[in-house]
């Protein structure tokens, strides 16, 4: 009680939003009871990701508000008048098409760049699908201890880059254990090649090896591999984006994430979101009392 006023005079202060020349946004979960109590359990989370004169980006909270929908992030662009939208050169986000909706209409001078950790984490859903189709089509079973696929499941998540001798063994030997095994070895190196672009330390290189991918993912006869090349051709600019603009990503949102939900738990939970609001705003947005 004592603390709220203040808060709220620094939250109406329109200053807090100057200079915001990138941005991201994100989903967030603000409790898990009773929607009838509580409202929706979804707000969207708007961050400053300006990188400081030396590269550095130090993110801030700017913004939570109800929803997850294309709604719920252009009305709040739009409450932010034309300087603000006119001064926002990127724009990260997750592949969600209500976000890049408002960006759309909202921020249409700005560059949507598409997550890379996103990105690489559909790559490697796309190999899990893969492992568990071929395993139930030739073990007619879920995953157990002892059969070839299941046993090199955490390998076929990590980067090629990091197996050690053992696992490369390991591999090899589940994939030639049975004929049907190389669809899964194949979707593992497409993982593999999504995975490079972005470890490419020149950017040109990368940009390279992501329009390999757009060209060839999606006329690959694995179903799951051209679903994800048919998802990153329509995501296309988004996709290549990164690799235009000194590699945006969506990280510092994540982080702030990160940093709402160590205070809701040491919190035990808010009833009221007005409240919540402005006490993660005091812990990640910047406001100082």
């Amino acid at each position: 009680r004592a603390i709220l006023p203040e808060l709220e005079r620094l939250d109406a202060d329109p200053g807090r939003f100057t200079g915001v020349t990138s941005l991201g946004v994100d989903e967030h979960l603000w409790h898990h009871g009773d929607p009838r109590r509580k409202g929706p359990k979804e707000l969207t989370g708007m961050v400053d990701l300006t990188r400081d004169t030396d590269g550095c980006t130090r993110a801030r909270l700017l913004d939570l508000v109800p929803g997850r929908s294309k709604k719920a992030y252009a009305d709040w662009l739009a409450e932010r008048g034309d300087a603000f939208r006119a001064g926002i050169g990127v724009a990260a986000l997750d592949p969600f098409g209500g976000y890049k909706a408002a960006i759309d209409e909202q921020l249409a001078d700005a560059t949507a760049v598409l997550d890379a950790f996103h990105v690489v984490k559909l790559g490697t859903a796309v190999v899990d699908e893969v492992r568990r189709r071929v395993q139930q089509a030739t073990l007619g079973h879920r995953g157990r201890t002892g059969d070839p696929l299941y046993g090199i499941a955490t390998i076929l998540r990590a980067g090629v880059e990091h197996l050690t001798d053992k696992q490369h063994t390991r591999l090899t030997a589940a994939i030639n254990a049975n004929e049907a095994h190389l669809e899964v070895y194949v979707a593992w190196r497409c993982a593999q090649d999504l995975r490079a672009a972005y470890r490419a330390t020149d950017t040109h290189q990368g940009r390279r090896l992501a329009e390999k991918v757009l060209a060839s993912f999606h006329t690959c006869p694995i179903p799951e591999v051209a679903r994800l090349g048919r998802t990153l051709r329509r995501w296309r600019d988004a996709f290549l984006a990164y690799f235009t603009t000194g590699r945006a990503n969506n990280g510092g949102t994540e982080a702030i994430n990160g940093i709402i939900e160590l205070h809701r738990r040491l919190a035990r939970g808010y009833r009221n979101l007005n409240n919540y609001r402005l006490r993660m705003l005091l812990a990640a947005g910047g406001l100082t009392p």
